[in-house]
């Protein structure tokens, strides 16, 4: 599941770990090829769009108008602005965007998608993980849940839900018979925002002094973020009251007190405004800190085709797509749900229910920093007894392959904080294959930074206390404009040939020149599918772009299965374990993983 809140979790599909990722075959036709490090490779996954009306999810579908300036929706339709091109203001079906008609805390959004889980397989038992061949009767249904960015508080909060509704079938609160048990095995989060209480202070640290030199704030500027954080009714006393408030009169965050929801916007408008906006000066990315803004990473080639005809009748979509939901965000925003509080809590009741629970970070991303993330994961601890030996644990090698070191991990039991080097917000999209090694080990309930069975009741990683690997910023990209993603991807320069009507429009890309494009491969058409044509070939073809600071695409004959696994760390190793010239294996392990939360299969 992806965050926002109000982000769709095509995002995770079509951006970062689906078994497809969306490429160009010619002028004016896209299609979908298969994703090297998709995470099919290791499971079963189901992607979310919620809470209701993100993504391809609606209440009541309406007609409406998408001005691709504002990014704003208009109901009913309007003229089109005379100052505007044609191309710019798209007419569609959207849900209602009334904010009363979706959820508007994580906690009802736990419920939700809870109800929605039992009626999809109740619906479709062949998807139920819990049903072996040969037998019809159910058992309990094993779930990984991965979710990221908002997700550090979606994924705690829903698992916690699960495991409470399990008690209550156990003890007859709720029917057993009309209802199954979601046993979740492991808890994933990526780039979780999880709690500002102790992640809000890493924010102007990490914006002055992170691992790749860059300087988004000046020492002075810093210091006045950090102070505003701390200081008699910041940012930190106000999350605080924030929290008391809750815990006095909305303890089920049930968002209908007004008295409660102000508290919590006034905290959370504090930590914006005064702790978490002043990087925006900075005119960097908070997503990837090493680049300006506009960075075209990752693609958003799958806005234009999730909207293309022949894609929305081949999967009967009843709405046009959109990434993010203003009504969503607007209406969490509006009970300061981001200020209420309980993951942590959460996550460490997880552990005492023998959930894994691991932690995923970027060290380019400020949004959710990877600072804060290892704070959060250090206070989890704190809340659990049991884990006291986290805090001893040392960093280990994430060995990925043979050559290659893609992080460091602590891990301690079911326990684990990996920090990902060169990777922004979006892990996967960053670098594929790392992400998809870690992911594979913590459902399989292997050591993190080897892949090796271990025996989690006492396993502990080795290695220096800190993970203190620097590196230089790559090279800044060449902004790319794609029009349905305006706001986030088009230089000023390139709105203004949009609003004046220059350049060519081709898949969704403004060009200068419709001379500028370049078509691709010829044999990407081989290797790409789309609606009513099946690729002939599940090669991946060169040429393959580099992702930024990651690795670049192999060419493969065929999709690989399997996970790799290390028998030591190669040589010479740039990350936090010491440099040791030794050997490495491959496992290609055909253990296919019970069920995950996170995606759909691919469009062909």
């Amino acid at each position: 599941m992806n965050g926002g809140p109000g982000s769709s979790s095509m995002v995770g599909l079509f951006q970062e770990t689906g078994p497809c990722k969306v490429v160009e075959i010619a002028q004016g036709r896209l299609g979908t090829q298969a994703r090297d490090w998709g995470w099919d490779r290791s499971s079963n996954i189901l992607y979310i769009d919620q809470p209701n009306q993100v993504g391809f999810s609606y209440d009541i579908a309406t007609s409406g108008s998408l001005d691709l300036f504002t990014g704003d929706i208009k109901q009913p339709p309007t003229d089109l602005p005379s100052t505007q091109p044609a191309y710019t203001v798209l007419s569609g079906t959207f849900s209602s965007n009334n904010v009363n008609n979706t959820a508007n805390t994580t906690e009802i959004a736990a419920h939700a998608v809870w109800h929605m889980l039992q009626g999809f397989l109740g619906a479709f038992p062949q998807y139920n993980p819990a049903i072996r061949p040969n037998n019809t009767q159910a058992g309990p249904v094993g779930v990984n849940l991965f979710a990221e960015s908002y997700g550090g508080k979606y994924g705690p909060a829903f698992a916690s839900l699960w495991e409470k509704k399990n008690m209550l079938r156990k003890n007859g609160s709720i029917s057993g018979n009309k209802t199954l048990e979601i046993r979740l095995t492991s808890l994933g989060i990526m780039q979780g925002c999880v709690d500002d209480l102790v992640q809000g202070r890493y924010y102007p640290i990490f914006a002055n002094n992170n691992t790749y030199g860059v300087k988004a704030l000046s020492l002075v500027d810093q210091q006045t973020a950090a102070s505003s954080f701390l200081s008699v009714g910041g940012c930190q006393q106000l999350i605080q009251n924030c929290r008391n408030a809750v815990k006095a009169s909305d303890p089920q965050n049930e968002g209908d007190l007004s008295i409660v929801n102000q508290a919590c916007r006034d905290a959370q408008d504090s930590c914006q405004r005064s702790v978490i906006a002043p990087f925006v000066n900075s005119g960097r990315d908070p997503y990837d800190i090493t680049q300006k803004m506009p960075d075209s990473f990752p693609p958003s080639t799958y806005l234009e085709y999730l909207n293309e005809a022949d894609v929305q009748a081949a999967i009967g979509a009843v709405v046009n797509y959109t990434q993010s939901n203003d009504a969503v965000h607007s209406a969490f925003q509006l009970t300061g749900d981001g200020q209420r509080g309980d993951s942590i809590d959460q996550m460490a009741y997880l552990l005492s229910r023998g959930v894994r629970v691991a932690l995923i970070y970027g060290d380019r991303d400020y949004l959710c920093n990877w600072l804060g993330g290892e704070a959060v994961s250090f206070s989890i601890a704190a809340q659990s007894p049991a884990y006291a030996p986290f805090y001893s644990a040392g960093y280990a090698d994430i060995v990925v392959n043979n050559t290659y070191v893609g992080g460091a991990v602590r891990q301690y039991g079911n326990l684990s904080f990996s920090r990902i080097y060169g990777a922004g917000h979006l892990i996967p999209a960053y670098q594929p294959e790392t992400a998809f090694t870690v992911f594979t080990r913590i459902i399989m309930g292997s050591g993190l930074s080897l892949g090796e069975d271990v025996d989690l009741s006492t396993y502990k990683s080795n290695g220096p206390a800190n993970a203190t690997y620097t590196s230089k910023p790559p090279a800044q990209e060449k902004p790319v404009c794609w029009i349905r993603d305006m706001q986030a991807k088009c230089t000023d320069d390139q709105k203004r040939k949009l609003q004046d009507g220059e350049g060519a429009i081709i898949n969704g890309v403004l060009f200068d020149r419709e001379s500028d494009w370049k078509a691709p491969h010829s044999s990407v058409s081989t290797a790409a599918g789309w609606p009513g044509h099946a690729p002939s070939s599940t090669m991946t073809v060169g040429p393959v772009p580099t992702t930024q600071g990651g690795i670049v695409a192999t060419t493969t004959m065929s999709i690989p299965t399997g996970v790799f696994t290390a028998t030591a760390t190669p040589s010479p190793t740039k990350g936090a374990a010491s440099d040791m010239e030794l050997t490495a294996s491959v496992l290609f392990s055909l253990k296919m993983i019970l069920a995950v939360l996170f995606l759909s299969t691919c469009i062909i």
